[in-house]
């Protein structure tokens, strides 16, 4: 080990320790490990900073970065909006209610590889502007769609 790489150890320690944890408690899905222990250091690093602590912010900021190495790239927006329109349109989803169905919907088609929080932000903004609706919807009152 070399000096410069200590946090770096040190992170990876930690998140060993919780693999290890998660799989003695019979849950064996790894990448929701390392999706939990990155929001937690995202959620640390955001409250140093509200306490006016960079130092520590700055550290949780790198490990976040470290464990994102391990898991599946993000998507893209562009991935992202196309699973919402389709989520939008499948569930039929049209109120603020029916706003949890879509987010499951696009959350397993994710496949994990995007936050709650971002898919969240993103039905909404297709329910309100109305991207995600129905074609029968946007059909004028002759059309036989309706």
């Amino acid at each position: 080990m070399r000096a410069g790489e200590r946090d770096r150890v040190a992170a990876l320690r930690l998140v060993l320790s919780e693999l290890q944890k998660a799989e003695k408690e019979g849950d064996g899905d790894e990448l929701a490990v390392l999706r939990r222990e990155r929001k937690r250091r995202r959620e640390a690093a955001e409250a140093y900073r509200q306490a006016a602590r960079e130092d520590l912010a700055d550290r949780e900021d790198l490990e976040a970065q470290l464990i994102e190495q391990y898991l599946p790239a993000e998507l893209t927006d562009e991935e992202l909006d196309a699973l919402v329109r389709t989520a939008v349109q499948e569930t039929g989803a049209e109120s603020p209610r029916d706003m949890g169905r879509a987010i499951k919907h696009v959350m397993s088609a994710a496949g994990g590889r995007a936050d709650g929080k971002r898919v969240s932000t993103k039905v909404k903004e297709a329910m309100q502007s109305g991207t995600g609706r129905r074609s029968s919807d946007l059909a004028g009152p002759d059309d036989p769609r309706r």
